[in-house]
């Protein structure tokens, strides 16, 4: 079933560069305005305040998933970002007709996809990296949650930037399994998205 998708630019020159690279794949359905099921491609060149009041509205709003495709995000704008739950960010200078797609399709199947840099930034962002032992959430005597066998085994593969389908067949599960296991992990430690999860599995030394 395609994917539909909604692209979004500031000038008509940026919007029909997506729009082209976009048109030609069999599993993605061009829209005119994003809605719940649909992934947004917001394409800018910094993420302005109008550019953020957008991402809100088509995450928050509209009920889309979001591929955010940038020139560079400064690291309150990243803040936001992340916030927000958006789990697929592309550089502009890297937004080939293959990586766009890629993280369109990756978006849609809830598995979305950082820059390798982002991720890296995403993990300063919480503090340097304690040991197992040490305490959660800056509460003394307050054991940081423990990842299961499992959990780390699906982690270890996300940051290796593997998705759903490949994961469930690397480790021999089924993909609602994988999905299972990302959702309570998620839900369990309060953490926004996937690439949330990799960045605390690596703070605490798991991955």
């Amino acid at each position: 079933m395609p994917v539909p998708v909604a692209v979004h630019a500031p000038d008509p020159i940026s919007r029909e560069g997506a729009l082209s690279q976009l048109r030609p794949h069999p599993h993605i359905e061009l829209r005119e305005e994003p809605g719940p099921g649909t992934v947004a491609l917001l394409v800018d060149d910094v993420l302005d305040r109008a550019g953020l009041t957008r991402l809100r509205r088509a995450v928050r709003g509209q009920g889309a998933r979001v591929v955010l495709v940038v020139r560079r995000l400064r690291e309150e704008e990243f803040r936001d970002v992340v916030a927000c739950g958006v789990g697929a960010v592309v550089w502009r200078h890297e937004a080939t007709q293959h990586s766009l797609v890629q993280a369109v399709l990756a978006t849609a199947r809830g598995d979305g996809h950082l820059p390798a840099d982002l991720l890296g930034r995403l993990i300063r962002q919480m503090g340097t990296p304690p040991s197992r032992s040490a305490t959660s959430g800056g509460r003394p005597g307050i054991p940081a949650p423990v990842l299961g066998a499992r959990e780390v085994d699906v982690l270890r593969l996300i940051a290796e930037g593997f998705g759903t389908a490949e994961i469930a067949a690397d480790l021999s599960y089924s993909e609602r399994t994988v999905k299972n296991v990302i959702h309570r992990l998620t839900t369990r430690l309060h953490l926004r998205n996937r690439a949330h999860a990799v960045a605390y599995a690596l703070r605490q030394g798991y991955i």
